[in-house]
């Protein structure tokens, strides 16, 4: 049973990402600040959840939601200041575009930054949580949507460049990945700081 906040009584937002390890495409990163009363025994880790159950769920806390905000940040940005300081600086745009300003915040993982509120002008408190998708509920409703927003986007371009089975990979570091990589080179979406060949 995941817990539904650390700190009673305050507006307590869940960060998370999803899209870290792959090859392509963005990462994309989530905020969300669930209702009091929220409760969702199917909540969980986005990783340990099927995409129907992910999608089902996606639909409750995006309309049940306190608030909630997707950001994507794209390979370019990527490239040019790492994954990691992609990902956390994604969590803050996605904190800084939620319609509620939060009063603590919760990121799975071990890595932060000080958060400055762009509205209040004051440096909200945070803890960084591992495991923390499988631990509050927060956490594992921002994986979820940063989960089933990255992997729309992925379809989309799976489309848009047809050879790399993004439509089941999402951009991940498979073999047939690897094995298309080789075959068409890289395109315009492909974080060309990251290992591109298995060689």
């Amino acid at each position: 049973m995941l817990r539904h906040c650390m700190v009673e009584g305050v507006a307590e937002a869940g960060c998370d990402e999803a899209g870290r390890g792959c090859l392509c495409g963005p990462v994309s990163c989530a905020a969300v600040i669930l209702p009091d009363g929220f409760d969702a025994p199917e909540l969980n880790d986005s990783k340990q959840l099927t995409a129907a159950t992910r999608e089902r769920l996606r639909l409750r806390i995006e309309s049940e939601a306190a608030a909630w905000a997707v950001v994507m940040v794209d390979a370019a940005e990527i490239d040019r200041i790492n994954i990691l300081n992609a990902s956390i600086a994604g969590m803050q745009r996605a904190l800084d575009a939620l319609a509620v300003r939060p009063d603590h915040i919760l990121v799975d993982g071990n890595r932060f930054r000080p958060y400055l509120d762009p509205v209040r002008m004051i440096d909200i408190p945070y803890r960084t949580v591992v495991k923390g998708d499988a631990t509050f509920m927060s956490i594992a409703a921002a994986s979820i949507l940063a989960k089933t927003h990255r992997d729309e986007l992925m379809q989309r371009y799976a489309e848009e460049y047809p050879g790399y089975g993004w439509e089941s990979n999402m951009g991940y570091p498979t073999k047939a990945h690897y094995a298309a990589l080789s075959r068409l080179g890289p395109t315009p979406i492909h974080r060309l700081t990251f290992k591109l060949s298995k060689t």
